[in-house]
């Protein structure tokens, strides 16, 4: 009987040092609910991708490219740092990384909640679709990059053109700005926001003050085509 096929132990702990990668998302993939652990992961790519539901995971180690990818439901701690493209595309739960990640953290992500505890790279949540990402430290260059829709939170600094292109996303930094991408403003911090804000940093567990937070966001200008920008 294949690895896929056998119902897992609560608290289970699948070792990628003794299997294959393919064999280890399978058996989380084939669980409905439970808390379980992989050990040895090496800097592994893709490591937990697709899960489907709500189990809990716990990667007990630094994780290569798109760890917890396409992610729904299902609630994934990376206990140390992750490569390019964590939580890519995901659609709801929460992935959390307690070191630092690559760039294109949370890309084009729809739901859910994105958290790092340190830096994150450059483009961070580059065409961000409604997920909200809390990041611990700071953000690298063209972060939030077309995003359409949800909102990043940073604790430290962002690097140059913030927001480039953005549409309707909310972006909150607390730190320094480089500079600001095409289109995008700092914006008034309303109770709306701080609200959503506060709402943000307590359920990815930051200890942050809303009110030391900037607001940015789109300036509208790029919604419509202008004859002046055309070359």
């Amino acid at each position: 009987m294949s690895i896929a096929a056998q119902t897992l132990r609560p608290n289970a702990a699948l070792d990628l040092g003794a299997m294959s990668l393919r064999e280890v998302n399978a058996a989380l993939k084939a669980e409905s609910e439970g808390v379980f652990d992989v050990l040895n992961p090496g800097g592994a790519h893709a490591v937990a991708c697709g899960l489907n539901a709500p189990v809990e995971v716990h990667v007990r180690g630094h994780a290569g490219y798109y760890a917890a990818g396409m992610n729904r439901l299902a609630s994934v701690t990376i206990h140390g740092n992750a490569g390019t493209g964590v939580a890519e595309n995901m659609m709801s739960g929460l992935v959390r990384v307690t070191g630092d990640a690559s760039q294109s953290a949370g890309a084009t992500a729809h739901g859910g909640m994105l958290v790092i505890g340190g830096d994150a790279s450059a483009r961070c949540g580059i065409s961000m679709k409604g997920v909200e990402i809390v990041v611990g430290g700071s953000v690298g260059h063209m972060s939030a990059f077309m995003a359409q829709a949800g909102a990043l939170a940073v604790l430290g600094d962002a690097g140059e053109a913030l927001g480039d292109s953005l549409y309707e996303a909310r972006l909150y930094v607390r730190g320094a700005v480089a500079s600001l991408g095409a289109d995008c403003i700092e914006k008034e911090m309303r109770d709306e926001h701080r609200a959503q804000l506060a709402d943000m940093l307590a359920r990815a567990g930051m200890d942050a003050d809303p009110s030391a937070f900037r607001r940015y966001g789109s300036a509208r200008k790029l919604y419509n085509f202008k004859i002046d920008n055309a070359y």
